[in-house]
């Protein structure tokens, strides 16, 4: 049995990833925990999926330096065991202990245009996306790309 996690990335941890052809670790990562079930009992399972992927995106945003690529950009992944991080504030939170293999690798999911330093600062202060930004329309949702399409995102 396996869990699915969502992990946040910066573009340039995403090249190291490509490079080694799996993902380090120990790492943290998202996924649908027994303290997100409790804290939305009313949600589903896939809106559960989604608040775990979008809190990995949001990670991946604050984790970005100026070299990295202004886009959310989270890899979903299939691992064998996770430990929750019992953190109040990000009930999807765990550690992944041990290195994942490429073939583990479901997907990524990818904003597929640059995000305005207006939206960035925005979206990293906690407001939501806006539908547009001087003109650029912006996708609340990311982008779903299959492990062969990977390479094309450096």
């Amino acid at each position: 049995m396996t869990t699915r996690v969502f992990v946040p990335l910066t573009s340039s941890e995403l090249a190291r990833v490509v490079a080694e052809g799996r993902l380090a670790g120990p790492f943290r990562a998202h996924t649908v925990t027994g303290a997100l079930e409790e804290a939305w009992p009313d949600g589903s399972t896939e809106e559960w999926e989604y608040a775990a992927q979008a809190a990995a995106g949001t990670e991946s945003l604050a984790r970005r330096t100026e070299d990295d690529q202004p886009r959310r950009l989270v890899l979903a992944a299939d691992v064998p065991q996770v430990r929750p991080l019992d953190d109040e504030a990000e009930p999807t939170l765990v550690e992944v202990e041990a290195d994942v293999p490429w073939k583990r690798i479901a997907s990524a999911h990818v904003d597929v245009v640059d995000l305005p330093p207006a939206a960035l600062a925005a979206y990293l202060s906690g407001e939501e996306l806006p539908d547009s930004v001087d003109g650029v329309e912006l996708d609340h949702d990311l982008a779903w790309f299959a492990t062969q399409e990977i390479r094309n995102l450096l």
